[in-house]
């Protein structure tokens, strides 16, 4: 099961992030400056999975962005190493440049794949489709 996914830039700021368990405020602060320390400190050459505490960090690194999972130990980590490159490519064909505007949108495409911490959907055609809708109802 997915427990959170941040998206971080290359300074540390998050720029999006999702959690699936409850968890307080202050919690999630100090859980995403750990997480960043030790995904942003990594080398390119090492592997993009990392145990830590209670559960496992998946990572990808996309320019100046990182994607960062929480998952438990029985997700498999393959699975969300993949599901990550595919939330990458669904956001490079919904969006054309910049995304950090249109940050809704981003919410919408996670929640179309992920739901309660269960990936659900990994179609791209129907992932947008709902983005699709909204876009023409906002033209009209």
């Amino acid at each position: 099961m997915i427990k959170f996914f941040l998206m971080v830039n290359k300074q540390g700021q998050t720029r999006l992030s999702r959690y699936y368990e409850y968890m307080d405020l202050r919690k999630r602060t100090m859980l995403e400056a750990e997480v960043i320390q030790h995904c942003l400190s990594r080398s390119k050459e090492q592997c993009s999975f990392i145990e830590y505490k209670d559960f496992k960090l998946v990572y990808r690194q996309y320019a100046a962005l990182f994607i960062v999972v929480g998952i438990n130990e029985t997700e498999n980590e393959m699975a969300v190493y993949e599901l990550i490159h595919n939330f990458v490519e669904v956001l490079d064909k919904y969006f054309s440049r910049v995304i950090m505007f249109k940050l809704d949108r981003v919410h919408i495409i996670l929640d179309e794949m992920v739901l309660n911490g269960c990936i659900v959907e990994t179609n791209k055609t129907r992932i947008l489709a709902p983005l699709l809708v909204l876009d023409k109802m906002a033209e009209s």
